[in-house]
This record gives C-alpha cells, sequence and structure tokens, in this order.
C-alpha cells in the first residue's frame, strides 16, 4: 500500500490500518457455478440480529443472537431454508429462484398504517415483532420473505429489468422503494399487501441505489448519469439534482441525523452535502491528483464501488476498486485508516457502528472494527469499539 497518493499534506505514515476481524465465506455448494457469486450487497437488520447477502442464486443469512451459532454453509438437502430445532438459533438458506442484486430488511411499527383506505382487507397483518427481507431479482422480481420462519410473503413483478437495490422506510411503515435498471424507482406499501403506490421517473439511464433519509421524507436516488436525485416521498415528486460529479454515481446514504448525503461516483470521489442547500462541503478523492472531468471515466482503478455512513455521524466507509476499503473523518480530506480488501463490491455498518462489513466479487464478506471517534486520529491508534455481542459470538469461528 506504500504506492498510494494522498494530498501533500497528509502523511501517508500517519495513516492506520484498520483492524481485520474475520470473514464469512463461501459455501461450495449447490450453487449454479454459471449464475456468479458477486455479493452486490450486504445488510444488517436494524437491530443487529442478522446479517444477509447475496450470492449467486440464493441468500444465506443467519441468526447472530444465539450463543452458538452453526456454520453459515449449513442447509438441507434441496437448499431450501433451515427451520431450527427448539432453542436452536434461526439460520436460513433461501433459494429464490434468479440471481440476488438487492437486499433489504425491514420492521413495522403498528401506528404507521397503510396509505390504503380499506386497511381491513389485507391479507397481512404485520407485527413490531416480525422482521421482513426484501430480495430483488434479476428477472425485475421482488421477493418478501419472513426471517423468522424463512416463509415467502410477498412477490411483486412489475419492474422489467434487474432490481438493482432495495431500501424501506426507516418509519416502520413498511414502504418499500426498489431501484432498477429500466430505469425506474417504484414505491410499494407491503402493508397493503405490496401494492405499488407510485413509478418515480426521471432517470434516463439504470438506477443503481436509493436511500431514505432517516425521517423517511426525502429519497435519494442514483444511477448511470452524473446527477444525484432527490424526491419528496409525501408528494413523491422531484425536489431537485445536485449537479458535482463527473461519471456514474452508484452509492448514496444520508448521515444518521438527516443532515448530510454521502454519493459515491466512478469519477474517484465521494461527496459530501448538504442537500437542504445544494452545495458541497466535502470531497472525499481517491486518486491524487484528480483526473480532470473528461478522464473521470477511465481505467483509473480508482472507481468507488460503495460509501456507507457511520451511525455515529462522524465516519464514512468507501469501496473501491484499488483493493482497498478507506475509513474517513467527515473532518479530513485523507482517509483515517485504511485496509486491503480485493475485488470489493459493496459496505455497510453495523447498527452500532462498531463493524463494517463488505462484500466482495466472490461472493464472500469481509469485517472490520471500526475508528472508535475521531478522537483517535490525536493518538494515532485506530481503537475497536465493543463488537455487538450477537455478531462476535459468531465470529469466534472466523476470527483471524
Amino acid at each position: 500500500m506504500n504506492n498510494l497518493k494522498f494530498p501533500e499534506k497528509y502523511n501517508f505514515n500517519k495513516i492506520l490500518s484498520a483492524k481485520f476481524i474475520g470473514e464469512l465465506l463461501v459455501p461450495v455448494a449447490p450453487f449454479d457455478q454459471k449464475s456468479g457469486r458477486e455479493a452486490w450487497t450486504v445488510a444488517f437488520a436494524p437491530n443487529g440480529s442478522y446479517l444477509a447477502w447475496s450470492q449467486g442464486h440464493r441468500i444465506p443469512w443467519f441468526c447472530t443472537n444465539a450463543s452458538s451459532p452453526r456454520r453459515l454453509s449449513r442447509q438441507n438437502s434441496d437448499g431450501g431454508a433451515l427451520i431450527p430445532a427448539p432453542g436452536e438459533p434461526r439460520e436460513h438458506t433461501i433459494d429464490c429462484g434468479d440471481i440476488v442484486w438487492g437486499l433489504a430488511f425491514g420492521s413495522s411499527v403498528p401506528e404507521k398504517q397503510s396509505r390504503c383506505v380499506n386497511i381491513e382487507w389485507h391479507r397481512f397483518k404485520f407485527g413490531q415483532d416480525q422482521l421482513l427481507l426484501a430480495t430483488g431479482l434479476s428477472n425485475g422480481r421482488i421477493k418478501i420473505w419472513d426471517v423468522y420462519t424463512g416463509k415467502l410473503l410477498l412477490n411483486l413483478m412489475d419492474h422489467t429489468d434487474i432490481v438493482r437495490d432495495l431500501t424501506f422506510a426507516p418509519d416502520g411503515s413498511l414502504m418499500l422503494v426498489s431501484a432498477s435498471r429500466d430505469k425506474t424507482l417504484r414505491v410499494w406499501d407491503l402493508k397493503d399487501d405490496g401494492n405499488m403506490v407510485k413509478v418515480l421517473r426521471g432517470h434516463q439511464n439504470w438506477v443503481y441505489c436509493s436511500a431514505f433519509s432517516p425521517d423517511s421524507s426525502i429519497l435519494c436516488s442514483v444511477g448511470a448519469g452524473k446527477a444525484v436525485f432527490l424526491w419528496n416521498m409525501d408528494k413523491y415528486t422531484l425536489i431537485r439534482k445536485l449537479e458535482g460529479h463527473h461519471n456514474d454515481v452508484v452509492s448514496c446514504e444520508f448521515s444518521p441525523d438527516g443532515a448530510l448525503l454521502a454519493t459515491a461516483s466512478y469519477d474517484t470521489r465521494v461527496i459530501v452535502w448538504d442537500h437542504h442547500k445544494a452545495t458541497v462541503l466535502l470531497e472525499l478523492g481517491h486518486l491524487f491528483p484528480p483526473p480532470s472531468p473528461i478522464f473521470a471515466g477511465g481505467a483509473n482503478d480508482r472507481w468507488v464501488r460503495s460509501v456507507s455512513f457511520c451511525p455515529d455521524g462522524r465516519h464514512i466507509a468507501s469501496i473501491t476498486d484499488d483493493k482497498l476499503v478507506r475509513f474517513w473523518s467527515t473532518e479530513e480530506r485523507a482517509p483515517e485508516a485504511i485496509a486491503p480488501l480485493s475485488n470489493g463490491l459493496c459496505c455497510a455498518f453495523s447498527p452500532e457502528g462498531s463493524v463494517l462489513a463488505a462484500g466482495t466479487r466472490d461472493g464472500s464478506v469481509h469485517f472490520w472494527a471500526c475508528p472508535r471517534s475521531i478522537a483517535s486520529l490525536h493518538s494515532r491508534q485506530v481503537e475497536a469499539l465493543a463488537i455487538p455481542t450477537p455478531l462476535r459470538d459468531y465470529l469466534t469461528y472466523k476470527v483471524i
């Protein structure tokens, strides 16, 4: 990593190595070798109890709140869901029938009612103790699963191309937004038996990613284009476009307080925005000197694939094609810590913010303990937060 270049005022020797915790490896069988095993999405449940990631035709997910979890690759003979015996941790491998691209966990808040008037006609009554997993497939379908039983609840079929990304409104309303290569975003009301509420049109090319603001009032969407779209989710109208990237924008996420928005692009940059004022607050460069706009899309090995805001609101992680994962402070223009990662595609922080999970092209998932706080810059030490107990219990099987 000594061949990396950073802004001249930053000393490479002060950039620290993030602490590697462990990895989850790809089961050998019975995956279809022709489908590919890319982990396009990795997602934590809101309470941190489950982790899911996409792998070819199937999704392994596991319960981490048991003291003796089983190996993730274990499954029944037909590749279907594992229903645990009493007292055993719940662990499932589900066959979705097609390549999985997008994943999202959702949970219900009872007082958040459906927008449908005839709520009493609905088949499903989602309880507060219920956890759902939405899966976006290569054939354009979205399948909704009950995490605790592995049962398929809904099959949504309006997209005409790959469903690249899924995101639930964080307010517990079970409003789901899907982003697709068919150039549209679609809004679904799962409390209305999965009724499609609205189609959001405006992108001229593939839509890669979308993200809700913490209060669920704004949706950000990005795709094959230089603009960042902001939508009013009460009226389902376009608020504005943020201009500043020089190539496709592939990932986006709001800060936990909703004040900031981070977007990642193939132009080698992550931009942190004040989306209310449509201004750029911070540019996190991954190539120095930065490429001019006309060359920003070249084969420079610094394409940024994913960005994620730490729940502390003060750190950001980015995944790039230069085989590194970077941890940034929102107050600096050089990474606080770095770590090697080959073929990284996506990343997500655990709900507590102490662990970063990253998915790769070979389907494996890697974990790092995150820098404790901005104060760690002054001590020049990367100190790991206490790993959430459920995740630590599982990772004891993979610690290196």
